[in-house]
């Protein structure tokens, strides 16, 4: 009885803090300006099952595609387990599920342990890949700290739960030998039960200590990845499907144009005009308040494996440009505004930063627009739109911009032509 009030009380107390965090993720993703995103709801799903649940891009790059499909597998199936543990925590009762399903929990429970193997193994793999090996991807300098303490504190998270799932389990299979009447039969499980052989000659008390502590090792775990959730970059993992789903369905290389400006540019070449949709007090994105929310959940959705940086010629040329550390920082801006706007209680309060605090300039107009980090990303996210919405920000409200850029910007404005020759150049249209 007191181990069920004990449970319910920190289930409470967890998910009341875990609410808190994810609320505040909510919030700050709102932060970004209203976007109505329409389009096909049958070619948005079936993106969202394809990329988010069929991590159909992961596949790209075979090796660490597979092994991130035995992490995931094994997360996704596990939860069948935790929904047990959570069951027999509120009902006080033991494997609430296994007389119920049957010889099918036999089943499960070493399918189970069967992806949790392949999980651990993969997740040694990507330990050494971070730690020993030291994949370039890994190295750049927006993972320094504590981006990089985070995806090994994830990974060593992962490796203490699946110990703590093979040590409930293997006592559990002696326990059910000593005391059937309390601990349901699962049947002979092929992995635990080879460590189990082992403890044939431990005491029953020690095999309770044991089975005990690897529930309560597992309930912790879970627990405690549900409160850091919020602030890791694992929050990918749900962030993923509504991402996905709300990803541009329109083909990666079109780009959008502003009403107001190309209904200048029609009239200076004599075209139809275009109704203008409204007014606008500013153009671009100087700050997180002007992209919209459907940016702000890219940004939240990054998952930071650095597929688009090391895919980037910008970044392979050695300019300071890094998509990911755009995603990261825009997050990073996010956030703390977010911050500034609830610790005053005002929506529209104003810290006095912007997004070019966090990225600068050399990063944005190193962009060659070339779609490439678009394309390499595994949860559809695209960095370019935020890179090219703060260069309208910069030239169109600043005036500013790479020097060599102004003679082109002259040569449009008064010639209406990027070359200084325009009549000369066009004279070809008259013969």
């Amino acid at each position: 009885m007191i181990q069920v009030l004990m449970f319910c009380l920190l289930s409470f107390g967890i998910f009341r803090i875990a609410w808190k965090g994810f609320s505040k993720v909510y919030f700050n993703i709102m932060l970004g300006r209203d976007e109505h995103v329409n389009g096909n709801k049958g070619k948005r799903i079936q993106q969202m099952l394809l990329f988010a649940l069929g991590q159909k891009k992961m596949f790209e790059r075979p090796v660490s595609g597979i092994f991130h499909f035995f992490i995931y597998a094994a997360f996704i199936f596990t939860q069948i387990e935790l929904i047990e543990i959570i069951s027999d925590g509120i009902s006080g009762h033991h494997r609430l599920f296994a007389e119920p399903l049957g010889k099918f929990y036999h089943f499960l429970i070493n399918f189970i342990e069967m992806l949790s193997l392949l999980a651990l193994a993969a997740t040694l793999i990507f330990l050494s890949r971070r730690n020993i090996i030291r994949l370039l991807r890994f190295q750049k300098p927006e993972l320094r700290g504590w981006p990089s303490m985070d995806a090994n504190l994830i990974l060593f998270g992962e490796i203490l739960l699946i110990i703590a799932i093979f040590t409930m389990n293997s006592a559990d299979q002696q326990l059910q030998i000593l005391e059937p009447g309390h601990y349901p039969s699962t049947g002979r499980l092929f992995l635990s039960g080879v460590v189990s052989d082992h403890l044939n000659s431990f005491p029953k008390d020690y095999l309770v200590y044991m089975e005990r502590a690897g529930w309560w090792i597992h309930v912790l775990v879970i627990y405690g990845f549900i409160i850091y959730l919020p602030y890791s970059k694992h929050l990918h993992i749900f962030l993923a499907f509504p991402n996905s789903y709300f990803s541009n369905i329109e083909p990666r290389g079109s780009m959008s144009n502003i009403p107001e400006i190309e209904n200048e540019v029609r009239g200076m070449f004599g075209l139809t005009t275009q109704e203008i949709i409204s007014p606008r007090d500013s153009f671009g994105a100087s700050d997180v308040t002007e992209l919209s929310w459907r940016q702000l959940l890219e940004a939240y959705s990054c998952t930071e494996c650095g597929r688009c940086t090391s895919v980037c010629p910008a970044n392979l040329t050695g300019k300071k440009l890094s998509p990911r550390a755009v995603m990261m920082s825009i997050r990073d801006r996010a956030e703390e505004l977010g911050e500034f706007r609830r610790i005053h209680k005002d929506n529209s309060a104003q810290d006095g930063k912007n997004l070019f605090d966090y990225i600068s300039r050399e990063e944005i107009y190193a962009c060659t627009s070339c779609n490439a980090c678009v394309e390499a990303c595994p949860v559809l996210i695209n960095p370019l739109i935020p890179i090219l919405e703060m260069r309208r920000s910069d030239i169109l409200m600043n005036s500013k911009g790479p020097s060599d850029w102004l003679p082109m910007f002259n040569s449009l404005e008064n010639n209406q032509s990027v070359w200084s020759m325009s009549e000369a150049r066009d004279a070809w249209k008259n013969h």
